[in-house]
């Protein structure tokens, strides 16, 4: 059964849990019922972190452009571009036995992609959700609401899994960003054109 967690709240994953290997990171949401005259694309996002917070490369940040890390421990099943039905909208697998030794944490972000232009942000989404499912039992394992204290963001920080005393953990954060997604690239230390 899913441990639902609040904003600010860690739980262990792998201590109760040594096997845990494969999981899949879900990511989901509903854009509000009004016309911005533009569809929303929402893009998740995987930024590989190092003890200092910052990606090592440009080659830790995992997203539609670049889909999947040389070392195969993180994986971004596509990109979805209207957000349409039920379920998660996009998915990142993770293998926890793949991550490199250097990486210490690894951040879940959602942006809305050309929010500037479209005029969108995150006070126009709804029912925001990340989830992680053990993909050996395909049984959710952590479940964590956003819920809707956003209004002018366009990307937000929606949780992050990492390392301590070696053990994963994992930590529902929910905070949000302006500037979309150049803010949060520039936040872990990718330079952006």
């Amino acid at each position: 059964m899913a441990i639902n967690l609040s904003k600010g709240q860690k739980v262990d994953l792998t201590k109760g849990n040594p096997s845990l290997k494969n999981i899949m990171i879900g990511l989901g949401w509903d854009v509000n019922a009004f016309d911005s005259g533009a569809d929303f694309d929402l893009d998740a996002a995987a930024f590989m972190l190092g003890a200092d917070g910052k990606c090592p490369t440009e080659k830790e940040f995992i997203f539609y452009g670049n889909l999947e890390h040389h070392s195969g421990a993180v994986r971004h099943m596509g990109d979805n571009l209207t957000g349409e039905g039920e379920g998660d909208d996009e998915q990142i697998q993770i293998d926890l036995t793949k991550i490199p030794a250097n990486i210490e944490r690894i951040a879940f972000t959602v942006t809305i992609y050309d929010s500037d232009v479209r005029h969108q942000n995150f006070g126009q989404v709804s029912n925001s959700y990340i989830r992680i499912v053990d993909e050996t039992t395909n049984s959710e394992i952590v479940h964590y609401d956003l819920g809707e204290d956003f209004s002018i963001e366009t990307a937000v920080v929606v949780g992050e899994l990492y390392k301590y005393n070696g053990q994963w953990k994992f930590n529902a954060i929910g905070s949000g960003f302006q500037g979309g997604l150049a803010a949060l690239c520039g936040h872990y230390g990718i330079q952006v054109a």
